[in-house]
């Protein structure tokens, strides 16, 4: 039985999608934010010792950052499920969307994010956020032109790891001149295994 450790309004929702669209029996183990610094309750360095989320357990195996777990998932468990044929091109452009979501695309909108709790202090970064936003966003908005999904008609474990990305932009206002980028969380939010990971993993602020 795959164990997932689970945050609250946490990448770690992405994991319980998956699985739900693989089909794949788990547990979740759920944690909750602290309400004054919204951080991590401390029970999560017990199996992580960062203390982030998410968290898988696979018999003794325990793996932590999402591209991993989405890797591990589909390549051990999906039976070519989820993901382009390793053989060709489109393989390697679905590898690529793994890594962009916390290597390129994340740090903007986590700056972002913290930038604006500055106020006044935080005014003279905001230009150069908003450009990398703008870079990023149109980027995407321009890959899902033509395709529903980032390599495809299909979805896989691309969009599924990129699916935060989506979110949070939609948290943050920014995707009103990005109407492929829209259209795309609209779609992946309505798949009934997206609906059933948020009824398994409770409080998901980001799935409105």
């Amino acid at each position: 039985m795959i164990t997932v450790h689970h945050l609250n309004n946490s990448r770690s929702q992405r994991i319980l999608w998956l699985l739900e669209e693989l089909g794949l029996p788990y547990e979740v183990k759920r944690y909750q934010r602290d309400p004054n610094t919204n951080l991590a309750p401390p029970e999560l360095k017990a199996i992580n010792p960062l203390g982030k989320s998410p968290v898988i357990e696979d018999g003794a195996l325990v793996l932590i950052e999402s591209a991993a777990i989405i890797d591990y998932l589909i390549r051990r468990h999906g039976q070519g499920r989820l993901q382009p044929d390793p053989a060709t091109a489109t393989y390697d452009k679905y590898v690529q969307w793994l890594h962009f979501a916390e290597g390129s695309a994340m740090l903007p909108l986590m700056l972002n994010l913290y930038v604006g709790r500055l106020g006044e202090a935080g005014a003279p970064l905001h230009p150069r956020i908003e450009s990398e936003l703008a870079n990023y966003l149109g980027y995407l908005n321009d890959m899902l032109a033509d395709t529903p999904y980032l390599v495809g008609d299909e979805l896989s474990g691309a969009d599924i790891q990129m699916s935060f990305i989506g979110e949070i932009a939609k948290a943050q206002g920014k995707l009103q001149a990005y109407p492929n980028l829209a259209a795309w969380v609209q779609r992946f939010q309505a798949r009934p295994a997206y609906r059933k990971a948020v009824e398994q993993g409770g409080e998901y602020a980001f799935a409105k």
